[in-house]
């Protein structure tokens, strides 16, 4: 893990060119929390800015009662802090409605230092906003883990150019950062605590989520490919040097959600996917396994969705204790055979997948994802082989690297 967030300086000069290159009219429009109109004053500067842009938030709480939305191009929203008492707090708590606390739907975005709290639905969305950066921001639902809490804390959606640097998330009912139907993306840096999952990856292409922080979640990392969505054949994810731990948290998503059928204390969850690297990670204290990988066992008429993972990699990671309370069908009895604990790599059986790690791995060999879990035959499997190359590493455009020096 990095002690510091300084990130590519080499890229410093370049923010110099970008700052030169603004518009000669950007300006910046400062918000205040102290007024009895903040909800109104600020999404009329919202709806004022024009590209260049910078709308400031004064330090503060907001106390807002309907969402907030952004639609015009490379504008930045910079607070003060995130934290409580010091920073520019959004506070949804008496939100009417229940949308996101905020929607972005322009490109070029920059979000950065102010919170974001008990939104009725999810924290911060964008969508279809390219080259969106999110950054040091904290999403979080006050009351801890409940079903009634937003789906997800930071939510990009259906985007080409997405980084996440330096936020917290706790509480969300489905997953605390969320990126679905995206190419070319960054999650670093970030700390995801007591959400269903912490962090999640869908139907998304060109990955790379490091030095992250997901702990006291029901699942720490998922990587999922999932049928009937616009963008699918996810693949090219790399998870890798972040502490995945202590995922213990009762899965409170709301029934039908598909992480409500993620077992409590999963570490890494790798569903559906291919051409995923899990190397140089901490992870212990996962009760079901440190990485399972699986196919997509639930009902679906997309023909042209492929159900089974491909090409996974688990490779030079540090496993603690785990498997010692696995919360699947069978996982009780099966962890009694075996002593009391099944080993922390956990296979299905379907796809293919490679584990050069230095532990036991458990297959259920259930290679067709049309057999229910209740045929399981589990048995000790060695998956170890010669990987493929290894996945090149993602490169964000230099405008937006620049702008979290």
């Amino acid at each position: 893990m990095r002690v510091t967030s300084l990130h590519h300086a080499a890229f410093l000069p370049v923010a110099a060119l970008v700052l030169a290159a603004a518009p000669a009219s950007a300006k910046t429009i400062s918000v205040s929390a102290d007024t009895p109109d903040a909800n109104e004053k600020l999404q009329e500067a919202l709806i004022a800015a024009v590209s260049g842009d910078v709308v400031e938030l004064g330090a503060g709480t907001w106390k807002l009662t309907d969402g907030l939305s952004l639609d015009v191009a490379n504008v930045t929203l910079r607070g003060a802090g995130t934290k409580d008492g010091e920073g520019s707090i959004l506070d949804f708590s008496g939100q009417q409605g229940a949308g996101e606390g905020l929607l972005v739907t322009s490109d070029d975005v920059y979000l950065t230092n102010f919170a974001v709290l008990n939104t009725k639905g999810d924290g911060i969305k964008s969508k279809g906003a390219d080259r969106i950066v999110y950054h040091e921001l904290r999403v979080e639902w006050t009351g801890g883990p409940k079903e009634t809490n937003g789906a997800y804390g930071i939510y990009p959606v259906e985007s080409s150019d997405v980084l996440i640097d330096s936020v917290y998330v706790r509480g969300a009912s489905d997953a605390g950062i969320y990126v679905g139907q995206s190419k070319n993306i960054v999650v670093r840096d970030s700390i995801a605590t007591e959400n269903v999952a912490g962090i999640e990856i869908e139907n998304s292409y060109d990955a790379d989520v490091h030095d992250n922080i997901a702990t006291k979640n029901t699942g720490g990392i998922l990587v999922f490919d999932l049928p009937s969505l616009p963008q699918q054949g996810g693949h090219n994810v790399r998870v890798f040097e972040n502490v995945i731990n202590d995922n213990s948290t009762p899965n409170f998503a709301p029934k039908g959600n598909i992480v409500a059928s993620v077992p409590t204390g999963t570490g890494v969850l790798v569903m559906a996917n291919r051409n995923v690297e899990v190397f140089g990670n901490v992870m212990e204290n996962n009760g079901t396994a440190n990485v399972m990988i699986v196919g997509y066992r639930y009902p679906y008429k997309d023909e042209k969705y492929q159900p089974l993972p491909r090409a996974i990699v688990v490779r030079d990671n540090e496993h603690g204790k785990a498997g010692f309370a696995p919360a699947f069908e069978g996982g009780t009895e099966m962890a009694a055979a075996m002593g009391g604990a099944i080993p922390p790599v956990l296979w299905d059986g379907a796809g293919d997948a490679i584990v050069n790690d230095a532990v036991g791995v458990l297959s259920l060999n259930l290679p067709d994802v049309g057999t229910p879990r209740s045929e399981a035959k589990p048995s000790p499997a060695d998956l170890k082989g010669d990987a493929p190359a290894a996945l090149p590493a993602i490169k964000l455009p230099a405008s937006m690297e620049a702008k979290v020096q």
